[in-house]
């Protein structure tokens, strides 16, 4: 399912459910480079969209980009954390470290998203709002198919309990007491639950990816035409950045042309 690709000997990965698109989950060997230099390897003539990321759930597109005035003032870049496209042959980007890169597609359309989901945009509930954008535009759920890119493995991720209640809220089995312990022991309780325990006192493990994957299953998402990279950003330092593992703001970008 998932493959690795080079381009003058630097290595990316693949995802077999987006083959009918042009992507690329870039390692940190690529580094420094920005989206507007590596979106040549994927498409020539492809136009470059990007923001400046704020760990929300704001999702535009290239015209959105192009009127918005909330931007970065050192860039000029917009502000959000999902970039949706129009048209053929635009390429749009995210950057992530040990948050969730997710590339998403729409067969009817053949328009696409990228998305940068860490916790905090995961308890927003970003890639729902990426899906149900790309699905005003036409086709319906059986036409969309995601891959969730390298990232930290909730094996290794250690949070607050209060960080995994607020993000596996939205994919809860049943409403939420307001009972800390009694919500986390439920969560704890689902089959191939996100939330695993965790040695310290107040603190749990959590699974963002599964978050994620678990939000698009419950919006209607075929479970089939959903996949999560076997690659976590914080045990492959020959590979990713990471910054629980380095702390340092280095990233690697991951990328989709429309087609």
């Amino acid at each position: 399912m998932w493959q690795w690709q080079t381009w003058s000997g630097l290595p990316y990965l693949t995802c077999d459910l987006l083959a009918d698109w042009q992507h690329g989950f870039f390692t940190r060997q690529f580094a420094p480079s920005e989206p507007h230099e590596l979106t040549p390897v994927l498409a020539a003539t492809a136009t470059t969209h990007r923001l400046k990321q704020i760990h929300g759930k704001i999702v535009l597109t290239p015209t959105e980009i192009a009127s918005t005035v909330e931007v970065e003032v050192e860039t000029g870049n917009a502000l959000g954390d999902g970039v949706l496209t129009e048209q053929q042959a635009q390429a749009v980007w995210v950057a992530s470290a040990d948050c969730n890169p997710i590339l998403i597609a729409n067969r009817h359309t053949g328009n696409v998203a990228a998305v940068h989901a860490g916790w905090r945009g995961t308890s927003l509930n970003i890639v729902t709002v990426a899906v149900q954008r790309l699905l005003i535009q036409g086709g319906s759920l059986t036409d969309i198919v995601v891959a969730i890119g390298p990232a930290i493995d909730g094996n290794v991720y250690q949070v607050t309990k209060q960080v995994g209640l607020e993000v596996c809220a939205s994919i809860a089995p049943k409403s939420l007491s307001g009972d800390l312990e009694a919500d986390l022991a439920d969560l704890l309780a689902m089959p191939n639950s996100p939330l695993l325990p965790d040695e310290q006192a107040g603190r749990v493990r959590l699974d963002v990816r599964r978050v994620n994957q678990l939000q698009l299953e419950a919006l209607g998402v075929d479970p089939d035409r959903i996949s999560i990279a076997p690659h976590c950003t914080f045990q492959e330092p020959e590979y990713f950045f990471s910054y629980r593992r380095e702390k340092l703001k280095k990233i690697q970008w991951s990328g989709i042309v429309s087609s």
